[in-house]
């Protein structure tokens, strides 16, 4: 069975997920690319691939991963979709990832859940719902 051309390989919605999951968790602690590089013996260019799920994180790099970050492995598997046959993920993972790596979006990930009412919390994303419909509205224009 031959490969797809290269034009038509996606990262794997699994490998998005773990590598989401690797920034989140280095972002909250503040640590650097570079100093989890360093840490790892590796390049901060290796923790962009794994980041944006352009490499696969291996078995043994990801238990050293969960090590200098103070996370169990599990960690890096929390809130991941079932796939389907076609190994796409059926909650929209990409989105997901994508989102979690713009600094606002893992900002705002890291501190809506702090946000303990509910009613608040509704609030904010009837206002973010509004301004996202107000930019569909205002590109089909």
């Amino acid at each position: 069975m031959s490969e797809p051309p290269a034009t038509e390989r996606h990262p794997n919605p699994v490998d998005l997920h773990v590598g989401a999951r690797i920034r989140m968790r280095r972002k909250i602690l503040g640590v650097s690319q570079e100093r989890l590089a360093e840490d790892l013996g590796l390049t901060f260019q290796q923790i962009q691939k794994y980041e944006r799920g352009a490499n696969r994180v291996s078995a043994s790099k990801l238990y050293e991963i969960a090590r200098s970050l103070h996370a169990s492995i599990a960690y890096f598997f929390e809130g991941l979709a079932d796939t389907n046959s076609a190994g796409l993920a059926e909650s929209g993972e990409p989105f997901v990832h994508d989102f979690l790596m713009t600094p606002e979006g893992l900002e705002l990930a890291t501190v809506f859940p702090k946000i303990s009412r509910q009613k608040v919390r509704r609030r904010i994303l009837e206002l973010v719902r509004s301004m996202a419909d107000d930019e569909d509205a205002a590109e089909a224009e």
